[in-house]
């Protein structure tokens, strides 16, 4: 049987407000929550039994899948204290069924990626690994801990983050996709806070174990923030990295319960919800809009969020904002770039404006 856990226990803090009522792996991405993109994908591997390793609003995963009919079983590990990525792996490892020498794939719930995870197996059980370790190229390497290999794909150490030109010895970093050998995996302790990557991988790489890289330069991106939680939503829906649940590739992936005005442009990737009704001579680029989301005559949003159950007025403008569920943006309304509104915040008619306006002034002088 194989095996596979997902860490989805993070609060998601720079996706707020979306993550103050809904976990980060169960936000809406290309028309499903982000975490059935990884599920199926993991069964198209060959994955039959998965853990979910939960802490944050936990109870909300059971809740997503409690109707789950298809050949997967699904288990929930949920940690009552923070444990770190080695601690959370440790505790689902509890309710793993394989052997010793099983291998168990981790997925980071948040990690849009296209590798071949049945290529990153076979790469596993041929180089008998202890732990093989998905590697990207990135063009600047100077945000993330480097991971240097052999020519062999062995890896020779695991670096900070560079702080000079001098220090960037390799363009490889971690891209949060493991295989474990399910005794290794046993081994991580299992009474204290334990970070897999500046701990687990280290004390391994010093011990001898073989730990080796497995470098790709397949589509990766971090959804971590609210700009690249639009992008991939986008990248999925054009096709540009590709999901089981996305049937085809397009401009716009919109609800058959959705409203658009003919006279609407949708493009660039951008997911309509169910529900939601978009009038006329409206741009929505790059974007998600919820269900339930209603978009008055005029509107422009750009590679933005608007969460469920809101409003944006006529000749209102999103660049990069993040709007939260049942808020109501008035009309005449620009919103700056990386502005975030929580949820059900109301602003009144040009309220919020980046350039002038001429309208008069309603205070007695």
């Amino acid at each position: 049987m194989q095996e596979a856990i997902i860490l989805v226990g993070g609060k998601g803090t720079r996706l707020r407000p979306l993550t103050n009522h809904t976990p980060k792996p169960l936000l809406n991405v290309a028309g499903s929550s982000f975490i059935r993109h990884q599920i199926a994908k993991l069964m198209d591997a060959g994955v039959e039994h998965v853990v979910f390793a939960t802490s944050y609003l936990a109870s909300l995963f059971e809740e997503e899948f409690k109707d789950f009919s298809q050949d997967l079983e699904i288990s929930y590990a949920v940690e009552s204290v923070p444990l770190g990525t080695g601690g959370a792996i440790r505790n689902a490892g509890r309710m793993l069924r394989g052997s010793a020498d099983a291998p168990v794939l981790i997925l980071n719930g948040d990690i849009l990626s296209g590798l071949d995870l049945r290529d990153v197996l076979e790469q596993h059980a041929a180089r008998e690994a202890d732990v093989t370790l998905h590697l990207t190229r990135v063009a600047d390497p100077r945000a993330f801990g480097l991971v240097p290999t052999d020519d062999a794909g062995r890896v020779l150490s695991f670096l900070e983050k560079p702080k000079t030109p001098e220090e960037c010895v390799t363009d490889q970093i971690n891209a949060g996709c493991y295989v474990f050998r399910r005794a290794v995996l046993d081994a991580i302790p299992a009474d204290r806070e334990v970070s897999v990557e500046q701990e687990t991988f280290p004390e391994l790489v010093a011990q001898g174990r073989r730990v080796f890289g497995h470098t790709t330069q397949d589509y990766w991106r971090d959804l971590g923030t609210p700009l690249a939680f639009v992008h991939g939503s986008a990248d999925l829906v054009t096709g540009k990295v590709t999901s089981p649940l996305v049937e085809r590739s397009t401009e716009a992936l919109i609800h058959p319960t959705a409203t658009v005005d003919p006279t609407a442009r949708i493009t660039g990737g951008s997911t309509i919800g169910p529900h939601t009704v978009i009038g006329p001579r409206v741009v929505v680029d790059r974007s998600i809009l919820g269900g339930s989301v209603t978009v008055a005559e005029g509107a422009r949003i750009h590679e933005s969020v608007v969460d469920h159950d809101s409003s944006i007025g006529g000749e209102s403008f999103l660049r990069e904002a993040v709007v939260g569920c049942h808020a109501q943006i008035g009309p005449e309304n620009e919103l700056p770039a990386q502005l975030r509104l929580s949820c059900g915040i109301r602003i009144p008619a040009q309220g919020v404006r980046v350039s002038g306006t001429a309208a008069a002034c309603l205070t007695a002088h």
